[in-house]
């Protein structure tokens, strides 16, 4: 019975052990980063759709694109709190709406974001790589240079005429 209890203490501990090793990569926790800002981040488009885009499109019909609509199955009435009580309506200004907000998270996210880092990945993978020739040409140096000394040394120890 107790070797039973270790084995299942043993299994608790390395569960716990891989539990806690699963949080503690750097993936998980920046993960975590994204997602925070991310649902900060989607406050500011909502209020850039509402406050620019809804009455950008409103001085073209209604300020709230939610309310542009078509009815599959005419006539559709609509009760005082605005709810259709007959017909069966098409709500594709919500839909244009979602659409608008995506896209305009998707531009932000990209300009803002991806594009930066991209070039900034860009200019340091460059600048590895040049590091990188260097170094390959100052060791192709170091060896000519050792390949000349070993052969002075040969030359020396053979009794032979140095260069």
């Amino acid at each position: 019975m107790s070797a039973e209890k270790s084995t299942e203490t043993q299994e608790k501990e390395s569960v716990w052990e891989g539990f806690k090793a699963f949080l503690m990569r750097g993936n998980v926790i920046d993960l975590a980063v994204a997602v925070v800002i991310g649902a900060a981040f989607t406050s500011v488009v909502n209020s850039v759709v509402k406050g620019l885009i809804n009455p950008i499109v409103g001085a073209f019909g209604t300020k709230d694109l939610e309310k542009y609509r078509s009815c599959f199955e005419a006539p559709c009435e609509t009760n005082a709190a605005g709810e259709v009580v007959k017909g069966i309506p098409i709500m594709w200004g919500s839909m244009l709406s979602a659409v608008l907000t995506f896209l305009i998270t998707a531009a932000v996210v990209y300009f803002l974001m991806v594009l930066p880092m991209s070039r900034y990945l860009a200019r340091k993978a460059a600048r590895e790589q040049q590091a990188e020739e260097e170094q390959a040409e100052t060791e192709a140096e170091e060896i000519t240079l050792l390949r000349e000394i070993r052969d002075e040394l040969v030359a020396r120890r053979e009794g032979g005429p140095s260069t």
